[in-house]
């Protein structure tokens, strides 16, 4: 009987620990649970720019960049994705008027051509609604636009489309022409 009773005691600890693991991971980082209901878009509000998820809480796979992802509008999660995120890394915030000029890079450091700084136009599509991530270096200082609307379903920023600096990302059907300005 004792015997048992220690087995159940050292395993119910074990479990303990197990549970308490990311908890310690995220320890000085503000912990948010954001989920999906239902299986449907949601977005959760947070300062950061980027995030990693510490524990998943559904049953639904929780895969980024196609059931949650960090985007301008912040974290959002989709198919049923249901976790606990933190912010990954601390970085500079920009102020609302953008980034400043960066500072030169010590000893020369790597510069890009001249022609870098500059438009780029190309079709990005979400077929069969799924996620697609089309990669076009924006650059530190860059930003992309949709210029036209290819499809019936919607192209709203944040929700069926966005991006960041390694390029334009679109879900839920939209497809779009879109315009990046590079910049270094």
């Amino acid at each position: 009987m004792r015997t048992v009773l220690v087995g159940t005691l050292a395993g119910l600890m074990a479990g303990f620990l197990w549970l308490a693991a990311p908890v310690a991971q995220a320890q000085g980082r503000d912990v948010v649970r954001c989920g999906s209901d239902n299986g449907r878009f949601t977005r959760c509000q947070v300062p950061w720019r980027d995030a990693e998820l510490i524990r998943q809480e559904s049953n639904s796979p929780c895969d980024r960049g196609q059931s949650w992802g960090v985007d301008r509008g912040g974290l959002w999660v989709d198919r049923g994705c249901r976790g606990q995120f933190v912010e990954m890394g601390r970085g500079y915030y920009p102020p609302p008027g953008g980034y400043p000029p960066p500072p030169p890079p010590p000893g020369g450091g790597w510069r890009p051509g001249p022609d870098w700084d500059r438009e780029i136009r190309f079709q990005c599509e979400s077929n069969d609604k799924r996620y697609q991530f089309c990669q076009v270096d924006v650059g530190g200082r860059g930003r992309a636009r949709l210029l036209r609307q290819l499809s019936g379903n919607p192209c709203e920023e944040g929700y069926s489309w966005g991006w960041n600096r390694a390029g334009v990302w679109v879900s839920k059907g939209c497809r779009g022409l879109f315009s990046v300005d590079r910049r270094w």
